[in-house]
């Protein structure tokens, strides 16, 4: 990045770190990447850098990683005129004047410079920093009827940062709620996700709540407000996937597909409920966790591992249960997914005021490790003989009743793996097909 800065100014232009990267910068955070402001024309910067590429109408190149190998995000002081769809401005002017390019920018805590002059702060970004707050530059209202992702932004830095809004922020964000339709479903994931990543991720979905962005990203969310949960007094069920959130980014940093499952474990409940009672709210939940994270872009093995999840986590155990009876709850839910399954119940248990230190799932856990340590058979395809062996030892034309003998035979390995030979799955079936 210095060396970017070096070249731009070698070359007599102004040249100036800016935005994200200078606010992680004076927070003591390492930027992800790195932003720089100039006065060059584009044609002027990828000159002078070989192998840049101009990726935008609005005046920014890319140039990889010179002095520290992460790539640098040129973009040429700019003036932004009439947002006619809510997102992005009819047309740009560029400009020798870097207080018109701050001035277009979205929060105050992104709109200061460093270049050799020092700090340039005309909208009191470095107090709002010490102040720990987020505020839009100039009027509130009109930043984001420029822009309506810049809600999501607003309350995803303010969650991911561990600061407030701001009052009048705040206010407009409100105000504006109803803006996010001009956002596509895709861009509003990407927020969430990122939303997702503050610690403790609850904070963000309170505030998204409290900015009265949450009815419109997803009705089914927020009416798990006011819905009754007796599990802790004075809660409702918000307040309990809020918990259960927390819980998971607890038990399993990282694991993006459990923080969601945690989110949605509950959906199905308000549009479930009856007389107090939320039967097959499971089934249902993992039909809306479905439709909602495809409408969001997310890809399909994600959207099924969370609607897996979803969907089986009420499972009930008990001691008295088999080891047939584990094979079998092993081979239902699969065994890819235990481990997260186990890890959702447990965070649901503390999201229902159990203690964090108890675990629910202790004795399923040993008991599903020992019957995967045995190898046992779970699949068909882990069975001695296949469909083919079926039609050549029994004379079978192919068809269902292959699948429905396989079936059959799995069942019986499940209830004793011991049966798992050739000789007497085949004999298993030659005496079910004769139906003696």
């Amino acid at each position: 990045m210095v060396a970017v800065l070096e070249r731009l100014r070698a070359g007599g232009h102004q040249a100036y770190v800016v935005g994200g990267s200078l606010r992680d910068l004076l927070l003591h955070r390492p930027p992800a990447d790195w932003d720089v402001a100039t006065d060059a024309r584009p044609p002027v910067v990828t000159a002078l850098f070989p192998g840049s590429r101009a990726v935008a109408r609005f005046g920014t190149v890319l140039i990889p990683g010179i002095d520290d190998r992460q790539q640098v995000e040129v973009t040429t002081f700019r003036r932004d005129h009439h947002y006619g769809d809510h997102r992005r401005p009819d047309r740009v002017t560029f400009t020798t004047s870097l207080a018109e390019d701050l001035a277009r920018r979205d929060f105050t805590i992104n709109a200061m410079a460093l270049g050799p002059e020092g700090l340039v702060d005309p909208h009191g970004g470095q107090a709002d920093l010490g102040r720990r707050v987020v505020r839009a530059v100039g009027d509130p209202a009109v930043r984001f009827d420029e822009d309506a992702l810049r809600l999501l932004r607003a309350v995803r830095l303010a969650a991911v940062l561990g600061f407030d809004l701001e009052p009048g922020t705040l206010a407009a964000i409100r105000q504006g709620a109803p803006l996010l339709r001009y956002v596509s479903a895709e861009r509003r994931g990407q927020e969430l996700w990122r939303l997702l990543a503050a610690t403790p991720p609850s904070r963000g979905l309170r505030l998204l709540d409290e900015a009265g962005l949450l009815e419109a990203l997803w009705p089914d969310l927020a009416a798990q407000r006011r819905v009754p949960q007796a599990k802790v007094a004075g809660d409702d069920l918000w307040a309990h996937t809020l918990r259960t959130v927390d819980a998971a980014a607890m038990l399993a940093p990282g694991d993006g597909t459990l923080l969601l499952a945690a989110l949605l474990h509950d959906v199905g409940k308000p549009s479930s409920q009856t007389e107090g009672h939320f039967h097959g709210h499971e089934v249902v939940g993992a039909q809306l966790a479905a439709r909602w994270l495809r409408s969001l872009g997310r890809p399909r093995r994600e959207v099924d591992a969370v609607a897996l999840l979803v969907r089986w986590h009420m499972f009930h155990y008990e001691a008295r249960w088999s080891d047939a009876a584990v094979r079998r709850f092993i081979r239902r839910v699969g065994p890819e997914a235990l481990p997260r399954l186990l890890l959702l119940r447990r965070a649901d248990a503390i999201g229902s005021g159990e203690a964090a230190a108890h675990d629910p799932t202790a004795e399923l856990r040993g008991r599903v490790a020992v019957q995967l340590d045995a190898k046992v058979p779970l699949s068909l395809a882990e069975l001695a003989v296949d469909g083919h062996d079926l039609r050549r030892e029994l004379g079978l034309l192919p068809g269902p009743a292959v699948g429905r003998l396989l079936g059959r035979l799995l069942a019986s390995v499940l209830a004793d793996p011991s049966r798992n030979t050739r000789e007497i799955l085949l004999a298993d079936a030659r005496r079910w097909t004769s139906g003696s």
